[in-house]
């Protein structure tokens, strides 16, 4: 059973859908116990870092992911939710993330250039900087899958797994051990987010 995290953000229908297209046995849970007899954890978010945040540690979550991530459960962040993979971020201030991997969340708008929109919204192919990431076994590089986001994960070369050209190369998803984290949504990007989330529940 995948657990989804529920701390009050994300976009929980969506994914919990998108999961059960593809077989997958899911459950949406605030619940502890819940979370640590699962087989796999995925954590969303959107909306603003501080906030989200704060809401996990107001739950007592972020305690429960960072055990059971340390125990070598497999982990997905999904947009906001790989942010808070990071050790940092600099949205609005400076606020402390879960730590699982190094790096920190800055602002796009100064590494894109003038002239593009921020937020960057739309679909992106995927580039592939070194060996396939496991979650894109089904893939071929340059298929394309959906963004949302004004800041990006920087200062983590060594775990980016796949990159997307927006104006700059920015982080496209990145991976550590049993944690991975996609900027985008896979539940966004029809049929090839369908593929990438079958990787995942196959781990």
């Amino acid at each position: 059973m995948i657990a989804i995290v529920d701390y009050g953000v994300g976009n929980l229908f969506s994914l919990k859908s998108s999961l059960r297209v593809i077989g997958a046995e899911v459950q949406v849970t605030g619940d502890e116990e819940v979370i640590r007899n699962s087989e796999k954890i995925i954590l969303p978010g959107v909306g603003a870092f501080e906030d989200a945040i704060g809401k996990l540690r107001e739950t007592g979550l972020d305690r429960v992911i960072l055990e059971e991530a340390a125990k070598g459960k497999p982990l997905l962040g999904i947009c906001l939710g790989m942010q808070m993979l990071f050790e940092k971020s600099y949205e609005y201030g400076e606020f402390q993330g879960l730590g699982l991997i190094e790096g920190s969340v800055k602002p796009i708008a100064p590494v894109i250039g003038e002239g593009l929109k921020v937020p960057h919204i739309g679909w992106n192919g995927l580039n592939f900087p070194k060996e396939k990431s496991v979650l894109y076994r089904y893939l071929e590089e340059g298929e394309c899958v959906y963004f949302v986001h004004s800041f990006a994960a920087m200062d983590c070369e060594d775990a980016i797994t796949a990159t997307a050209e927006y104006g700059a190369l920015l982080t496209a998803s990145v991976e550590k051990g049993n944690v991975y984290g996609t900027q985008f949504h896979p539940e966004k990007s029809g049929e090839v987010g369908l593929r990438i989330l079958k990787a995942f529940c196959e781990l």
